[in-house]
């Protein structure tokens, strides 16, 4: 992510060497974000408007919203702010307190992984995904291991400069689950979002296609040494009620699919959102 390796508490100044610097925005630490009152950020909005100009950071982020309301006095959204420190950009994190346990692990780490992607500065790529479908409506589905945990979504990948769609589908499709005769349905889905890897891209315009087929047996084409270096390690069919117990991405495919059984494709892609 931000760091090559986990770093410990009393590690701090280490993370100087990697070009990242740490500082409180309140001047006490507190049980809580409620527990803060507006005195306790007194001088934090001149401070790190010095700081910025001094050290010229790329990027300032605060871990919680607390933290930006508390210095600038307006409430933000996560993401990129519009306020700017001189050049230096802003970003808001989602708090990473136990506290905070409204917010799941997976949605505290997309945001760190947004910020990751920007600050390394790495392109999106162009994707392509598939919503294979047998005749019993059965959804084909890849597990993936990662930072962010264990999670399923369709089988799909990048799409190399000289390809297009359509070879591009068949040939992951080939390599992660076996299926190497299809006919391309339409456009049904459309999704941008922030990857786990930003050292090798920031993020990813995926484009997902309808693809029914007959039911088969699952038998990627790559080994399974090659397909974990993907972050690939499983292919199963599922139905579409068994999607709701599953962690996914996106996250709302179970909704997506229902309304794809129910209505058929859409006349214009839907976006899928994260």
């Amino acid at each position: 992510m931000l760091t090559p390796r986990l770093c410990e508490p009393q590690e701090q100044f280490e993370l100087l060497k990697e070009g990242i610097g740490l500082t409180n925005a309140a001047s006490r630490t507190t049980s809580g974000s409620g527990d803060l009152r507006k005195g306790d950020f007194a001088g934090a909005a001149g401070r790190l408007e010095q700081m910025a100009r001094e050290l010229a950071p790329e990027w300032i982020a605060f871990v919680g919203k607390e933290a930006y309301r508390g210095a600038f006095g307006e409430r933000p959204s996560l993401g990129v702010q519009e306020r700017r420190l001189g050049d230096t950009r802003l970003f808001v994190l989602p708090s990473t307190s136990p506290a905070n346990a409204a917010v799941s692990w997976w949605e505290r780490g997309r945001w760190f992984f947004e910020l990751a992607a920007r600050v390394y500065g790495r392109p999106p790529r162009d994707a392509v995904r598939a919503l294979v479908l047998d005749p019993s409506n059965r959804v084909l589905l890849v597990r993936f291991d990662d930072e962010l945990g264990r999670w399923w979504s369709t089988p799909g990948g990048g799409v190399e400069a000289d390809e297009t769609d359509a070879r591009a589908l068949a040939r992951e499709l080939g390599e992660e689950v076996g299926l190497h005769e299809l006919e391309l349905g339409p456009l049904i889905w459309t999704r941008e979002h922030w990857l786990v890897n930003p050292h090798r891209w920031g993020g990813q315009r995926e484009r997902h296609y309808l693809v029914r087929t007959p039911a088969f047996e699952p038998e990627p084409a790559f080994s399974a040494e090659e397909l974990r270096a993907e972050g690939v390690d499983e292919a199963r069919w599922f139905t579409a009620e068994e999607l709701g117990g599953l962690t996914l991405a996106p996250q709302r495919l179970p909704a997506l699919v229902r309304d794809l059984l129910e209505h058929g494709p859409p006349p214009e892609p839907i976006d899928a959102g994260v």
